[in-house]
């Protein structure tokens, strides 16, 4: 099959880890680089071996007309140069979260829609190693179905130092990191019938956003009440196991627990099976960051079946669309201190 020809836009932190995962999935070419800051391009392009830079974006779709474009800028980048890509009906894959409100995505989806053009979001924690051995042990049916789960993920870990401009957020820990575990909690168990939320902002004072968030919410036909806990505050944890998501999901039958280190455990009349389920390595992630750079992998090698047009793609811009209804009706529900039906 021939090379598949790709665009990235955005030289940031993500953006060479996600240029490596592409090069790990095969049969993909970075042809050429966009950012506004030319000279950060061009060390991205000289270090990463990219051909050709821009600094100018719509340049860069006339003359270099890649085979989709992976929009790896910061947010508000990912409205305006993803409907650039529509406006020359050129695939796109936008980085989480798709846009700053859900007007906005809901317009960007239309867009593509419109253009019929391919459009998806780089939503790579469902693709985690112990986040898909919880869903496809939920699949199987092996506890029945499930009637409340609780995801945990609370960490000390200083996310600013890599991403500063994190701090400047108004609205924080939903938008970076709750569209991960809402999107995770859909895959597990389906659309949400309702959702309460409650937000803090505590021990992260030079942080503008939110940083604590407590969700209780019923999803699917089986209403399953699940709750999620959310925390990024600069505080020591006796078990810190960041950036690693912990579940605990009980059905009829039996349990299903995520736990530290990558443990998945099914408990049933049987008694208990355990597996541990670590990420793969590879040279070029941050070990502490390795169960969510490497779940890019499974992550670009979906999506690029999808645009190859082998396999719908789980993470369409339409089906996202839904885990951004969940991150600002929590907002919603924050504010008016309400439940937020669906």
């Amino acid at each position: 099959m021939n090379q598949t020809r790709f665009a990235i836009f955005g030289a940031g932190f993500w953006a060479r880890c996600q240029l490596a995962a592409w090069r790990e999935v095969g049969g993909v070419e970075c042809v050429a680089i966009y950012n506004r800051s030319r000279a950060k391009a061009e060390a991205f392009a000289r270090d990463l071996g990219v051909p050709a830079v821009y600094d100018d974006a719509e340049k860069l779709l006339r003359e270099v007309k890649p085979d989709f474009v992976d929009n790896i800028t910061e947010i508000g980048g990912h409205m305006p140069l993803s409907l650039l890509c529509a406006k020359h009906r050129i695939p796109c894959i936008c980085q989480k979260p798709m846009a700053a409100s859900l007007k906005d995505a809901r317009e960007m989806v239309a867009a593509f829609a419109k253009a019929k053009t391919a459009f998806f979001v780089h939503e790579n924690w469902r693709w985690q190693t112990p986040m898909r051995a919880l869903i496809d042990t939920l699949r199987s049916g092996v506890i029945g179905t499930p009637f409340r789960a609780r995801f945990t993920m609370i960490s000390g870990f200083d996310v600013w130092a890599n991403q500063p401009a994190l701090r400047e957020l108004p609205q924080f820990i939903l938008t970076d990191l709750g569209t991960h575990i809402l999107d995770t909690a859909r895959a597990c168990f389906g659309e949400a019938r309702s959702l309460y939320c409650q937000l803090h902002r505590t021990l992260a004072p030079d942080v503008k956003g939110d940083n604590v968030a407590t969700l209780l919410l019923s999803m699917g036909e089986a209403k399953t009440s699940v709750v999620i806990e959310l925390g990024y505050a600069k505080t020591p944890l006796e078990r810190e196991s960041f950036p690693q998501t912990l579940a605990f999901v009980e059905g009829p039958l039996g349990s299903i627990e995520v736990t530290g280190d990558y443990w998945l455990r099914v408990t049933t009349k049987k008694g208990t099976q355990s597996r541990r389920h670590a990420p793969p390595r590879y040279a070029w992630a941050d070990p502490r960051y390795d169960i969510s750079q490497s779940s890019m992998v499974p992550c670009h090698r979906d999506l690029l079946a999808a645009l190859r047009g082998e396999t719908p793609g789980e993470t369409t811009g339409a089906d996202n669309l839904k885990t951004l209804e969940l991150v600002f009706g929590a907002y919603e529900s924050a504010r008016r201190d309400a439940v937020v039906k669906f």
